[in-house]
């Protein structure tokens, strides 16, 4: 049994944290939150202490290491501006660490992290879920199989948000990249994953709801759509009272991966635990890739 600490736990993406460290079979020590609604450590791990300030947290791990307590993983689900410095703190803690996309915001802090991983000699894992999503996996395979082949791809992923987006930190651009960040992350490092480095890149759109592209990668040519703004669902999702659309398109013939995402995280963690894990610099291939076209308009 691991001993794990969590950064942010009163968010979104929380949840799926909770409930793999259980599934795993491991143990939540403590928890950091600047705010309070955190019932949900109740679904899970009801004993956890709490705090909501850094530095009591930081004197309650300092305390459990000089009582002899090994803490194993800091999993860090902050806001994505804090991730680096959260990173950070879990290394000096002598702890690897366990990360939410995107990993940080841009390539040279990347490069910071590698130093520090040689520095201590902890780890840092990126939670990529949707490489272990099966209908992916079996993607990957089919166009490993085709190489050289170049493919045709056109990607459109519609998240709809309401007004209180642009009142957080997720509708700053500054904390969090904006939607090519904290919606496209997962996508980009997918097509990377199975399609390689991306060559050449042009931007069409890019605005707080909605941006747009072309990516030139080494087995494909991509299209691309990412957007919160709910006017552009299908109809038929709208009138079904839906607010999310996923359509990815590979030559053509669509890949059904609209079921499949509970257990994700599980198997991240599944895996992470194994030792197995993306290497940062592939990870930084694609920050820099979104830092680019983040940019790409300035």
């Amino acid at each position: 049994m691991k001993n794990f600490v969590l950064i942010g736990v009163a968010g979104y993406i929380a949840p799926r944290h909770l409930k793999a460290i259980k599934d795993t079979g491991n143990n939540l020590l403590a928890v950091l939150d600047k705010n309070d609604s955190v019932g949900v450590l109740d679904t899970c791990f009801p004993q956890a202490h709490f705090f909501t300030e850094f530095e009591r947290f930081d004197r309650h791990l300092e305390k459990l290491k000089r009582d002899g307590t090994k803490i194993d993983f800091v999993t860090v689900c902050s806001p994505n501006y804090l991730h680096d410095a959260h990173i950070r703190f879990g290394l000096r803690l002598g702890a690897d660490v366990i990360c939410e996309k995107p990993m940080v915001l841009n390539p040279w802090n990347v490069d910071a992290l590698m130093e520090m991983e040689k520095e201590t000699g902890h780890k840092i894992y990126n939670i990529l879920q949707l490489r272990h999503h099966p209908a992916l996996i079996a993607l990957k395979k089919q166009v490993d199989a085709a190489k050289p082949r170049k493919h045709t791809v056109d990607l459109q992923y519609i998240t709809a948000r309401g007004n209180w987006y642009r009142y957080t930190w997720k509708g700053n651009e500054e904390k969090s990249g904006g939607i090519v960040s904290n919606i496209g992350i997962h996508f980009f490092d997918t097509l990377c994953w199975i399609f390689g480095k991306c060559k050449q890149l042009r931007v069409d759109r890019l605005d707080e709801q909605t941006a747009a592209g072309y990516l030139e990668l080494e087995g494909a040519a991509v299209n691309w759509q990412l957007s919160i703004d709910e006017q552009l669902l299908p109809e038929k999702i709208k009138q079904a009272g839906g607010r999310t659309f996923r359509s990815l398109l590979i030559d053509g013939n669509a890949v059904d991966f609209s079921v499949g995402f509970d257990d994700l995280h599980t198997k991240s963690y599944e895996a992470i635990l194994k030792g197995e894990r993306s290497e940062l610099s592939d990870v930084r291939d694609v920050i820099d890739l979104i830092h680019r076209i983040r940019n790409s308009k300035k």
